[in-house]
């Protein structure tokens, strides 16, 4: 069995938990930023037909910065303010108001929890985080302790990149913050330090703090409201002794939260020391070659023909211009015969890889890919008949292009 942590890792004392808790909520409710979906919450708990604010809002927010969000999510709450309204809605709608907020399959999972709340719940969403979690798909542990605080005051903790920033710095722990052995104690952490009379206020300032004030480079130490409870600052860097012993003296080897004995304190990065994480892997490198094919409609104007991803895997279900991903180090020459044989499927026509105009390269990067269109335009002269047993596909105008359910990849092309 692993080592325990030892108690300089942990909120083990009463007093200190509640001078914390005191500290940060007061900091919180003279500071707290003033965002759209902290001003529903309170009137989603006496409603239960509702969409709830905070479920929207933090599934917006998973990888998703705040600005960005805020004005996806006040047109997603008019368009579709109750549970009823967002169940009807179809995949297609879904996806055209989510078109540039990126990781498309959050809105399809919000859509299917919502839609199973309606028919098998009886319109009532679950009201702790166990049911939360069990019940509604996309809804993992954090989206449920959030949602169960938030609007429904069960005292639960959550973890979030800012929490793991906040709480590793509180604790010194530089452990990989990414284990799942160190992501589990950072949960038990967040329990105990919860406040049990306000639970969502507590875990939204501690997120709060971690996105204003605990921030991943240059944090304002002097500005936090509970810095006399953080290890880190407390170092000797800071001109204070630790009221704690140092890591070196944590039994390095044996502390799953303490660093290996090759990684000690680096005194340059004073509390940015913390957390720690493994290196990421570099994105996969892809190319696709993607042909924007046009014609004059039948009232003068330009019109572009789209066709419709499939209805799983990368950006499922939205439109895009005839793509096809391409072998690396492919010659030009062949880059164009290949995709020519790939629009002669929609079109049923010969297409010469000669009559393709190369625009340039666009380079679009998606979390855990790096990839570049290569991207040709095709005019068309009169009617085409596409093959209908392929993927939908339509002729839109630029206007109707920029309404549909397009990628931000596809914007740029």
């Amino acid at each position: 069995a692993p080592a325990p942590p030892p108690a300089r890792h942990l909120f083990s004392d009463p007093a200190e938990v509640e001078a914390l808790r005191g500290n940060l909520l007061a900091w919180y409710d003279r500071c707290k930023r003033d965002l759209p979906w902290r001003a529903l919450v309170r009137r989603d708990c006496g409603n239960s037909a509702l969409l709830p604010a905070v479920w929207v809002s933090e599934i917006m927010l998973q990888q998703t910065q705040v600005a960005t969000v805020i004005n996806y999510y006040n047109r997603w709450m008019q368009k579709w303010p109750t549970l009823q309204a967002l169940a009807q809605a179809s995949l297609e709608e879904v996806n055209e108001l989510w078109a540039g907020l990126g990781y498309y399959s959050r809105g399809k999972r919000l859509q299917e929890a919502a839609r199973k709340v309606v028919s098998e719940l009886a319109g009532r969403m679950p009201r702790t985080a166990e049911d939360l979690q069990k019940l509604l798909p996309g809804v993992g542990r954090y989206t449920a302790g959030a949602i169960a605080s938030i609007s429904y005051g069960q005292a639960t903790g959550v973890v979030d990149g800012n929490v793991i920033r906040v709480l590793c710095r509180l604790r010194c722990i530089s452990a990989d913050s990414s284990s799942p052995a160190v992501i589990d104690r950072l949960w038990d952490m967040a329990n105990v330090l919860v406040d049990r009379s306000r639970p969502g206020d507590f875990n939204q300032a501690l997120m709060e703090l971690g996105a204003t004030v605990c921030v991943p480079k240059a944090p304002l130490c002097g500005e936090c409201p509970v810095k006399q409870h953080c290890q880190a600052w407390c170092r000797k860097l800071f001109g204070s002794p630790p009221k704690v012993p140092d890591v070196e003296d944590c039994g390095v080897g044996d502390c799953p939260l303490c660093p290996p004995a090759t990684e000690p304190w680096d005194s340059s990065l004073g509390v940015t020391n913390f957390p720690r994480k493994a290196a990421k892997k570099p994105p996969r490198v892809m190319r696709t070659a993607t042909c924007v094919l046009e014609r004059r409609g039948c009232h003068g104007a330009l019109e572009y023909l789209i066709v419709q991803r499939p209805g799983s895997g990368l950006l499922a279900g939205l439109w895009e211009f005839p793509s096809l991903p391409l072998a690396q180090d492919l010659q030009e020459e062949r880059e164009r015969e290949e995709l020519a044989d790939h629009l002669q499927a929609w079109m049923g026509r010969p297409v010469a890889a000669k009559g393709l105009r190369f625009i340039r390269e666009v380079i679009h990067v998606f979390s855990h890919i790096h990839q570049t269109y290569v991207v040709y335009s095709l005019s068309l002269d009169g009617d085409v008949t596409l093959d209908p047993a392929l993927s939908p596909s339509r002729w839109v105008t630029e206007d109707e292009f920029h309404a549909s359910a397009v990628s931000t990849a596809m914007k740029k092309v």
